[in-house]
């Protein structure tokens, strides 16, 4: 399975019902730290659940990071969150 897959699986069944898009953005990344040869390693990811409601930015983050695990966390280099409900 691809990170892209596994990051929209997690996420989609940590906050259901919400909006979730991941999108891999390591073309763009080319050349620069943490780089790798067939992409999946720059992510941007958007969410809108209602999970996150009267949770400030940190704890967005948190529970994105929580979803996804410490083992996947591990081996994506750069993640950017856009996350509102």
């Amino acid at each position: 399975m691809s990170k892209t897959q596994e990051i929209e699986d997690r996420l989609t069944a940590a906050f259901p019902g919400g909006e979730v898009l991941v999108v891999d953005d390591s073309e763009s990344h080319r050349g620069h730290a943490g780089y790798q040869d067939g992409g999946e390693s720059h992510f941007n990811v958007r969410i809108r659940s209602q999970a996150f409601e009267g949770k400030n930015r940190l704890a967005r983050h948190r529970a994105v990071h929580a979803a996804l695990g410490p083992d996947l966390i591990a081996r994506i280099h750069a993640l950017a969150l856009d996350l509102d409900v």
